[in-house]
């Protein structure tokens, strides 16, 4: 009897992950498929590189810093499900694109998007995470996130063929209301069928011993590696700006490029996901090594390298997507979860705006800085996973 009970709640826990998957598969459809253009399409309206740099910048750091209030928020109020509903429903604000002419107005709505997964994210990886206790943190985000890149390729592919077909920006953000009324009826559909996700959550052993409710020493030191980590990776949005200026790549080749990305993001998300059940917090070093890479090659005029680039950018993100989230859930226990997510996620936002910013600039003098500052933060990171993997050790002894 208790076996059959404990397997139904599996059961019911890996349906969850899976509905959020589909809600995030239609949403990547919508909003990594304009993610793929949104550079190319801001250099359409007039804006320059430095510019598409510190949109990029102020958009993933809004996508990031508001969710250390609504991570709080979500905690205190027990109102997860409201916090995801909200967060979704602000993805409207991609297909409006469709209706801009100014880069401005473009900018506005791009921030806008960012706002919403900024209201949505801690309570939908809260909820997440309360099922991933069940079948293991790291392959939990590693399903949902391998689902989630579903829609990421289809939505750079779906771009890709409006190109090939003659069609243009407008056209392609005008569609987009399709998979976002989608995404609405999956969130919705998921909240019927599991209104209660906390009942998933149940006594595990942590990858670290967490002695009480407030955050580790563990889980700062965890903060300092993210933000040096992710303020040294290449985002796509200045890669994309990249490939159409020097013309290494077409206009219908870059989201094609973006899709495979995704599809190797998915494939690492699964592999990752399981090394990090079986080894912990060692596999983030994978970080640093998948993007220490990215601007040498991305950086240049041969399509070989620019290839190869892409290929690692997407294994990088199939680490910040599983791994780096799954890590919060095993520092922080369930009260403090959300305001784990949101803390980890400002300064994932506060580290993306900062690098964004700056490689824009430094893009606007000359390739070769953008190069050199993005390996040197790189490099600066490896001794916070030192210190972190160390810590670690003694504080689970």
């Amino acid at each position: 009897m208790v076996k059959k009970m404990a397997d139904s709640t599996k059961k019911g826990a890996m349906q969850l992950i899976i509905l959020f998957g589909v809600v995030s598969l239609f949403g990547d459809i919508v909003y990594e498929g304009a993610r793929s253009v949104n550079g190319q399409y801001l250099k359409t309206l007039g804006a320059d590189a430095a510019l598409v740099g510190l949109i990029a910048g102020i958009g993933e750091f809004v996508g990031y810093a508001i969710r250390l209030f609504s991570g709080y928020l979500s905690d205190k109020t027990k109102s997860y499900w409201f916090f995801t509903f909200l967060g979704y429903g602000l993805l409207c604000s991609i297909p409006l694109l469709a209706f801009t002419s100014i880069w401005q107005m473009a900018a506005v709505y791009i921030v806008l998007e960012r706002l919403g997964k900024a209201m949505r994210s801690p309570a939908k990886d809260t909820i997440i995470s309360q099922a991933a206790k069940q079948v293991g943190t790291g392959f939990g985000f590693g399903i949902h996130e391998a689902m989630d890149q579903i829609g990421a390729i289809a939505g750079p592919l779906f771009f890709s063929l409006v190109f090939l077909l003659k069609g243009d920006y407008k056209t392609g953000y005008a569609v987009l209301w399709i998979p976002f009324a989608l995404v609405m009826l999956s969130i919705l559909w998921a909240y019927i069928r599991f209104p209660s996700p906390e009942k998933f959550e149940k006594s595990s052993k942590s990858k670290v011993k967490i002695e009480s409710d407030r955050l580790s020493k563990v889980f700062w030191i965890y903060n300092l590696f993210t933000f040096l980590s992710v303020m040294g990776f290449a985002n796509f949005a200045i890669l994309g700006y990249h490939f159409k200026t020097v013309k290494v790549l077409t206009d219908a080749q870059i989201p094609l490029f973006y899709a495979i990305a995704m599809g190797v993001d998915a494939i690492i998300a699964l592999i990752i996901g399981r090394l990090y059940d079986k080894f912990g917090l060692t596999m983030l070093f994978t970080i640093p090594l998948f993007s220490l890479s990215i601007p040498v090659f991305g950086f240049s005029n041969n399509a070989i390298f620019v290839i190869i680039a892409i290929i690692l950018w997407g294994a990088a993100m199939g680490v910040h997507e599983t791994i780096m989230r799954a890590a919060i859930a095993d520092l922080t226990n369930l009260k403090k979860r959300g305001t784990g997510y949101g803390i980890f996620n400002t300064t994932y936002g506060l580290a993306w705006l900062f690098g964004s910013s700056i490689m824009g600039y430094l893009y606007s003098i000359k390739i070769l800085w953008v190069i050199i500052f993005s390996v040197g933060i790189e490099f600066l990171s490896i001794p916070f996973f030192l210190w972190l993997r160390m810590e670690a050790f003694y504080q689970r002894k």
